[in-house]
């Protein structure tokens, strides 16, 4: 009996012992810290729903105003000044250049003689030809007479013709060789640069001299047979010229029936008239205007918007009361150029002078409070 008692005195220590260990007041500790922080973040909510002094963080916009009025698209190629005035003048005739009778940089008119080519074994040729005629006309007579005569034969009357027919071919042709041998300017012009001296020998397409007119020239350029129902002859047009920093109003005069199968283009050109300034071969930048609306909704074109349908939107800004509000617009965009897009509004409309998003729509949603910056 004295056994059990002291045995249960010794288990009732224990448990004594455990309750009042480290362990056990850590255990509290913590579970009235997590009481108290439950009651601080009540206490905070409670003061930020009675602070009327606290400020709301609201997207920052940029906008700009749309409008309504006339809208012009043009397409920018890179095209040339081109000439029909400017050839390569050649000999037409063998020979050596006997001389040459302008110089490089001078004016000449149409027909004025450039340069003489030699022509005395041309000369010679002709001669001997002549003498050959000669005799053959008088051949041919007299077979004529032998035959009407009856003493003659068919057959040596129509050699005497043919060999008079030859000769007289002979000479025409000798003849025009010889005229070739002067060479006449064919249109009036400058000449450009002389490629031959006198003294020379020429031969048939010798390359003798460059002359050129720029008076009337024409800007080029090809186009992607996109364009080909758009752009028309009398198509307004601009040339910008790199080398003398000058922009010209041209019209289209000429647009080609022909696409090109390699890079799909068609070319168009512009006259120039008057021209003092162009010279062909001269680089240029055509800005061609291929879509002109008198009256459309004109928006910035950074404001224009995809959603995951793959629909174009933009977002316009209009006051209610002291705030700004954002509303989502789907459009159809009909042109974009130099930063605007001419656009139609699909389920509202858009009045002139209304503000649209210009930067910062993508972190907005419809009917958002925003700030404009």
């Amino acid at each position: 009996m004295r056994k059990s008692i002291q045995l249960m005195l010794v288990v009732t220590l224990g448990v004594g012992v455990v309750a009042c260990s480290p362990q056990a007041k850590l255990d509290k500790l913590k579970e009235k810290r997590s009481e108290l922080k439950a009651e601080l973040a009540e206490i905070d909510e409670q003061i930020r729903d009675l602070d009327t002094t606290k400020t709301t963080l609201l997207p920052l916009v940029r906008s700009n105003d749309a409008r309504v009025g006339g809208y012009i698209h043009q397409v920018i190629v890179q095209g040339e000044v081109t000439s029909d005035k400017t050839v390569m003048i050649n000999a037409e005739a063998n020979g050596m250049l006997e001389s040459i009778s302008v110089r490089e940089g001078e004016t000449v008119r149409k027909g004025q003689i450039l340069a003489r080519i030699d022509t005395d074994i041309l000369s010679s040729n002709i001669a001997e030809v002549k003498t050959r005629l000669e005799f053959a006309e008088y051949n041919y007579e007299k077979q004529k007479e032998l035959f009407d005569r009856g003493v003659g034969t068919e057959f040596e009357l129509e050699q005497a013709s043919n060999q008079l027919s030859t000769l007289k071919s002979q000479l025409s042709t000798l003849q025009t060789q010889r005229s070739k041998a002067v060479v006449r300017a064919p249109f009036s012009g400058i000449v450009d640069d002389i490629m031959m001296n006198a003294g020379e020998m020429t031969n048939m397409q010798s390359p003798l001299m460059r002359l050129v007119n720029n008076k009337v020239v024409e800007v080029s350029a090809d186009i992607s047979e996109h364009y080909y129902t758009k752009i028309k002859k009398g198509t307004k047009a601009k040339a910008y010229f790199p080398t003398l920093d000058d922009t010209l109003d041209l019209t289209i005069s000429s647009v080609g029936n022909y696409i090109h199968p390699t890079n799909r283009t068609f070319r168009v050109k512009a006259l120039v008239e008057d021209n003092e300034l162009l010279l062909p071969n001269m680089l240029a930048e055509m800005l061609i205007t291929d879509l002109t609306l008198d009256s459309a909704l004109v928006v910035p074109a950074k404001g224009l918007l995809k959603s995951q349908k793959n629909e174009d939107y933009i977002f316009a800004l209009y006051k209610e009361g002291e705030n700004w509000k954002a509303k989502e617009i789907l459009v159809k965009v009909i042109s974009r150029h130099e930063g605007e897009a001419a656009i139609q509004t699909i389920n509202d409309d858009l009045k002139d002078g209304t503000m649209v998003v210009t930067d910062g729509g993508r972190g907005i949603t419809d009917g958002d409070i925003v700030r404009i910056l």
